[in-house]
């Protein structure tokens, strides 16, 4: 795996970050005076964006909201979320484990997400995860996020990487447009954010568990 670099979306793939996003986006219904959302509601929309998460809750009381209101509840959601973002968030089990193996076998990892890049830096700070990669390339890093095939195809270069030797590894079809996009094989986790399963996408890989990931790699790379 010498030279391979593997690029990670960071929300429902590196971490499970859901139940502080939904906390934070109850946190706003409740400015409003509505009671919390179930997370089975929120949970298919943490993929599309904190806006797609308020949008959902308040639709599920029938509310549809203008772009004013949408950016103020945006802008309430990002200072709770802020002050609270590591609360609860966690590594996935085994994920920690895969990328000592990857580094050990001289692959460079990146993070490629569609998070704002001062949250993604201060989340993985918080969870000490940060270190561990060489690049992280946020929604605001380029000019254009994912599903644009360069905001991968940038984090791959940000890491030292040559994007004709690398993979990507997602849990939504987000990721998985990128990855086919920029050219790039991909493996997807079932365990993330996404309203359908992974199988439907058609990505090149499936992982269940972090268990799995380095076979999973060796078989799209070639051993």
């Amino acid at each position: 795996m010498r030279d391979l670099t593997v690029a990670f979306d960071l929300d429902g793939t590196l971490v499970e970050t859901a139940p502080d996003l939904i906390a934070a986006t109850n946190h706003v219904l409740a400015s409003a005076d509505l009671a919390p959302v179930a997370p089975e509601l929120i949970r298919p929309a943490i993929s599309f964006g904190a806006a797609a998460m308020i949008t959902t809750g308040f639709k599920h009381y029938g509310r549809q909201l203008s772009a004013d209101e949408t950016r103020a509840y945006f802008e309430q959601f990002i200072a709770y979320y802020t002050a609270n973002i590591a609360a609860t968030s966690h590594a996935y089990p085994g994920l920690e484990t895969s990328l000592d193996t990857l580094a050990a076998r001289g692959a460079r990892l990146a993070v490629c997400t569609n998070k704002q890049a001062s949250l993604s830096e201060q989340l993985l700070g918080d969870l000490r995860l940060r270190s561990r990669f060489a690049a992280l390339a946020g929604r605001d890093t380029f000019p254009v996020c994912k599903p644009h095939p360069d905001h991968l195809l940038g984090a791959i270069r940000m890491a030292g990487g040559d994007p004709k030797r690398a993979i990507m590894v997602g849990d939504s079809k987000t990721d998985i447009d990128t990855a086919k996009a920029a050219g790039i094989p991909v493996v997807a986790v079932t365990f993330g954010y996404t309203d359908v399963h992974v199988r439907e996408l058609a990505p090149d890989a499936i992982i269940e568990h972090y268990d799995e990931l380095i076979p999973a790699i060796e078989r799209l790379i070639g051993g």
